[in-house]
């Protein structure tokens, strides 16, 4: 696929990131090592603009950029509400995260993808550094066991359904900016 075919935010990913064509791998591992914070725009251009985002927000790019890779990926993004207990967050953050999880747990709203690759859904979740992929296995999600829920032709809307359903803001909120400050 040529540039000009391409979305203007995948252009300018593609020149942020001082490469000009594509591909899965390098989208996947460049995406992943965007710093975790909330854009002020929670969107795909959100996240190239500010070079910053969430699980949704880096998601959302990701769907964007993987329709623009020279050999072009189908994704489908998924929204997963899970119970983050002190003992997960630990494992997955550090204890600094986990000393702003209740003793009971809290519930959040994870959000990654899965890429057609080879004919097969592949799981990827791009929220945080990926050290290395070798572009056709699952890689490990940054959350816990939970129920999936396609999060749709509007993963914000379906997202804060969620949120909005599961979560208790008084109690995520201060989680976020916890895993924000680690990450």
């Amino acid at each position: 696929m040529t540039t000009e075919a391409r979305a203007p935010v995948a252009d300018r990913f593609a020149e942020r990131i001082g490469c000009d064509s594509l591909d899965l791998r390098t989208v996947v591992l460049e995406v992943s090592r965007i710093p975790y914070r909330r854009p002020s725009e929670l969107s795909a251009d959100g996240v190239v603009s500010e070079w910053c985002g969430t699980c949704s927000t880096k998601h959302m790019l990701l769907a964007v950029l993987a329709t623009a890779c020279e050999r072009p990926h189908p994704v489908r993004l998924w929204h997963r509400p899970y119970l983050v207990t002190r003992s997960l967050a630990e494992r997955l953050w550090r204890p600094e995260v986990a000393d702003v999880v209740p003793s009971d747990g809290l519930v959040d709203v994870h959000t990654y993808a899965t890429v057609g690759v080879d004919g097969r859904a592949v799981t990827v979740d791009v929220t945080f550094p990926v050290e290395d992929w070798d572009g056709s296995s699952d890689l490990p999600l940054a959350c816990g066991d939970g129920t999936d829920v396609p999060a749709g032709p509007a993963p914000l809307e379906t997202k804060a359904d969620l949120v909005a359903r599961y979560c208790d803001p008084a109690l995520r909120e201060p989680f976020i900016a916890a895993v924000a400050r680690w990450a």
